[in-house]
C-alpha cells in the first residue's frame, strides 16, 4: 500500500513570508525574470570520467540524506562489438529562462535571481506538494522525505557571491564541468577549460527533453552517438506553429521519463 502524502505545515513565521512570495511568483510567471547576466552550465560528454566527485561534493554541501541528488551522472552506452561507445551526461538544475517550476509553486518559495538567473528556493515555504518536482522536464526538484520538502540545486549561491564557484565545478578532477554567462558559452566566447579548441557545444543530447519547453541554461560538448540532428523546419505558420507546441508538449514526458530513468 502507496504511503500516503502528508502536506507539510509551515511556520507561523514562514506563513507571513508567503504571500509576498506568491506576489513575486505570480509576476514571474506571466512576465518572465530577464536577469542582468544569466549563468548556466557547460558539460563535455566525451572527457567526463564518471567519477562523479562532482555528485558526491555536492550533497556533502548541502547536507543531503541518501535518495535525493541535486547533480546527477548519467551513463550513456551502447552499440554492438566492435562498434561500441559510451559517454556520460552531467546534470543539475538548469536555471531556465523559463522555468516550469516557478508558476507550479503554490507558496511562491522558488524564484528567479534578477542578477544571475539562478532559480532559487526557499525551502522553509514549501509544503511539499511535489508540484514543481512534477513540472520539471528535467527532474531538478528533489523531494526529501526526512524534511518533507523539496529542495534543488541553486548554482552554490553562496559561493558565487564570494566570487567562487560552485561546488560541483570545484570537485572536477578533469575540468570538464564549469559555469559562465551562458550567451558567451553557447557563441563560444566564454574561456573555460571544459571546451577544447576544436569542441563546437550544443543545447541538447539525445534523450533529454527538448530545450524549447523552458530554455535550460545548459550546454554540452557532446559525443557524436549522443549528438541530436535537427531536421530543417519550414518557418511556421500561426496555425502549424499552435499544432507544433501541441506536438511538442506530448513528446516531453517521453524525453523527460527518458533522462530521468538514467539517472
Amino acid at each position: 500500500m502507496a504511503e500516503k502524502q502528508v502536506i507539510r505545515k509551515l511556520s507561523a513565521q514562514a506563513k507571513d513570508k508567503v504571500k509576498d512570495a506568491q506576489a513575486v511568483r505570480d509576476a514571474s510567471a506571466y512576465q518572465p525574470v530577464v536577469p542582468q547576466v544569466q549563468l548556466g552550465f557547460v558539460h563535455h560528454n566525451v572527457d567526463c570520467l564518471g567519477c562523479r566527485a562532482c555528485e558526491i561534493a555536492c550533497k556533502d554541501k548541502n547536507g543531503l540524506p541518501p535518495g535525493p541528488r541535486f547533480r546527477r551522472v548519467m551513463y550513456v552506452e551502447g552499440g554492438t562489438f566492435p562498434e561500441v561507445y559510451a559517454y556520460k551526461v552531467n546534470m543539475s538544475c538548469n536555471h531556465c529562462a523559463e522555468p516550469a517550476c516557478l508558476p507550479t509553486c503554490p507558496t511562491g518559495a522558488i524564484w528567479k535571481r534578477p542578477d544571475n538567473g539562478v532559480v532559487d528556493i526557499d525551502s522553509s515555504l514549501c509544503i511539499g506538494c511535489r508540484r514543481c518536482e512534477a513540472a520539471c522536464p528535467f527532474g531538478a526538484p528533489q523531494f526529501d522525505p526526512e524534511e518533507n520538502v523539496v529542495k534543488k540545486c541553486n548554482m552554490c549561491i553562496d559561493e558565487l557571491l564570494a566570487q567562487r564557484k560552485p561546488y560541483c565545478v570545484q570537485a572536477c578532477m578533469n575540468r570538464v564541468l564549469d559555469i559562465g554567462p551562458i550567451d558567451q558559452l553557447r557563441a563560444g566566447t566564454y574561456q573555460t577549460k571544459a571546451v577544447g579548441p576544436a569542441d563546437q557545444v550544443v543545447g541538447q543530447v539525445k534523450n533529454m527533453a527538448s530545450p524549447e519547453l523552458t530554455h535550460p541554461s545548459i550546454v554540452f560538448v557532446p559525443h557524436p552517438q549522443g549528438r541530436v540532428e535537427v531536421p530543417a523546419v519550414a518557418p511556421a505558420t500561426a496555425s502549424s506553429g499552435a499544432e507544433g507546441a501541441a506536438a511538442g508538449t506530448a513528446a516531453a514526458p517521453a524525453a523527460s521519463a527518458a533522462i530521468k530513468a538514467a539517472s
